[in-house]
């Protein structure tokens, strides 16, 4: 593809200078792509209304077709001319946790193009919780869609700089609002069906979700991870997430973790590889070997997930031919952070 000016702005997070935020907006209102930060991880948004701007996300990201957007909004009003019906459930959930990183699956409109949905009869739609997100979409007056700001199969981008890296030259502007707070995507929730079900795990928990609605159920892909399905969410299908490196993920007891990633470290260094660890503050003391990276406390699964793609994106940094990551368990938000993790590994699993 031609290579394009990529402007970059710098903003106020909490309160994103207008003048500075209509530059973006009349990008997308144009058909251009603008990259924005919000509080899960980076978004590459178009006008989510106009198909040939939504085809130029699919180039930027070199991103498979049959892979859904999801459609970002700032008002709740914005939902209705986009899908068919809005149940009481639905209803709920938007209002316990919108704006917030939970996506709801609808059974579409026809005012959705066929690029954003796949060819499905439903939409996936969520209203963000950040202040840039939400003036940006705002500003242009439409639905934008936006999967996350990075290349296709890549560490989901937390920091400009991660977009810079992937996408510079092949999109419009990238709008720094600094670092994203949760760091993992959203929840997605299908509520097309008969009864809820989750497609995706996210920034918001099963736990939280079952809370508002008991009968919620996880997608067998999530708990057999399963990649031969056609991916109704984004993050469904194909190996996401994933650094330079052959990652190996690691699970089971603590104890008989730390000693298995000691002997593959040892095994792949006498190889000659350069070899990374993901540790957590508990064990990087025991590992004397390799480049060792940790994500953060244990009792904080919260900023673990805030950690991971940044740390993904260090090892690449540092060039490793090998990562050797710690498993974590998966209450809460856990789940959400294995996933990703077991995606990066691309099936290298080994518990112990």
């Amino acid at each position: 593809m031609d290579k394009i000016e990529t402007i970059i702005i710098k903003v106020n997070k909490q309160n994103p200078e207008k003048a500075l935020i209509k530059k973006g907006a009349d990008i997308i209102k144009s058909g251009g792509l603008v990259a924005f930060p919000t509080e899960t991880v980076y978004g590459l948004g178009a006008n989510g209304l106009d198909e040939k701007a939504v085809k130029k996300i699919f180039i930027a990201k070199g991103r498979p077709q049959d892979n859904p957007l999801i459609l970002h909004v700032a008002e709740k009003d914005q939902v209705s001319p986009l899908v068919e019906f809005i149940s009481k459930e639905a209803e709920e959930l938007m209002e316990k946790f919108w704006p917030g990183p939970l996506t709801l699956l609808f059974k579409r409109s026809k005012l959705v193009p066929d690029c954003i949905t796949a060819g499905l009869d439903t939409v996936a739609i969520r209203m963000p919780n950040h202040p840039v997100a939400l003036a940006l979409i705002k500003a242009s007056d439409v639905p934008i869609a936006a999967p996350s700001a990075n290349t296709s199969g890549k560490p989901s981008p937390t920091l400009a700089s991660h977009v810079k890296e992937d996408l510079y030259g092949k999109i419009h502007m990238i709008i720094d609002g600094g670092k994203t707070g949760i760091g993992v995507e959203s929840t997605v929730l299908d509520m097309s069906g008969d009864k809820p079900l989750i497609l995706r795990p996210g920034g918001v928990t099963l736990e939280q979700l079952r809370e508002i609605l008991p009968y919620v159920e996880e997608d067998l892909s999530i708990i057999k991870d399963d990649e031969n399905i056609v991916p109704k969410s984004p993050g469904q299908k194909y190996k996401h997430y994933a650094p330079k490196g052959e990652m190996y993920l690691f699970i089971g007891n603590l104890d008989n973790i730390v000693n298995a990633i000691d002997e593959y470290a040892n095994k792949y260094i006498e190889l000659g590889k350069k070899v990374g660890i993901m540790a957590t503050d508990e064990t990087k003391s025991k590992y004397n070997k390799g480049i060792i990276l940790s994500l953060g406390t244990r009792k904080n699964k919260e900023a673990i997930a805030r950690n991971l793609f940044s740390t993904l994106r260090k090892f690449d940094e540092k060039g490793v031919d090998i990562i050797l990551a710690e498993g974590v368990d998966s209450q809460g938000i856990g789940k959400a952070i294995m996933n990703r993790m077991k995606k990066a590994a691309g099936g290298n699993i080994i518990r112990v």
